[in-house]
């Protein structure tokens, strides 16, 4: 069965973005580019919410005349090529190679899942990931933590129905700025 990675980056307090949606605090650098072109290697498949979806297509299409920066440069035609799901229910069909999941989410995951190919890549937001996490269909969280408390903005984990407990499974620090903390689901 293909596992879903959840891949989000969060300040020192647990926030996604910045109070008013800001997202100019990710600290990057060579190893943590070279762990996340890794993981996308392990996968066939991009998992958007709505948020990050537009925050993704409004630069990924186009990144060459907007960045020259090696490693966009790079990734650019990696994220053109792959499959990428979006779950909403007021999207319209966008272009390129991207399917719209707005039904019974339990359902479709599920079945996405189940059907045959590599892992599947979740990568931030925290509506989609809570709603994952609370039918049990996330199996890995990858966390990056950077250096840098907003005071504000989305959390990493909206608040739960039922504590969640995980095992760590790694963590290490790329570039002496950022940690990854690598969690996985208890087994049984």
């Amino acid at each position: 069965m293909r596992k879903i990675i959840y891949w989000v980056h969060t300040s020192l307090d647990a926030h996604i973005d910045g109070p008013g949606g800001a997202f100019d605090w990710p600290v990057l650098g060579p190893e943590l580019f070279a762990y996340g072109d890794a993981l996308n290697e392990r996968v066939d498949t991009f998992l958007y919410g709505r948020v990050v979806w537009d925050m993704m297509s409004g630069f990924w299409p186009d990144a060459e005349s907007m960045s020259n920066d090696p490693h966009d440069l790079a990734f650019a035609p990696v994220w053109r090529r792959t499959p990428k799901i979006v779950f909403s229910r007021t999207l319209q069909q966008p272009e390129g190679n991207v399917r719209v999941i707005g039904g019974n989410l339990a359902e479709e995951v599920t079945a996405l899942k189940e059907s045959p190919g590599k892992d599947l890549l979740l990568t931030g937001g925290s509506i989609l990931p809570g709603a994952l996490t609370q039918l049990g269909l996330i199996d890995e969280y990858h966390i990056v933590v950077h250096p840098v408390v907003l005071g504000g903005g989305r959390p990493l984990f909206l608040k739960p129905e039922e504590r969640l407990t995980l095992q760590l499974v790694d963590s290490r620090s790329f570039d002496s700025r950022t940690v990854l903390l690598r969690y996985e689901r208890p087994q049984g």
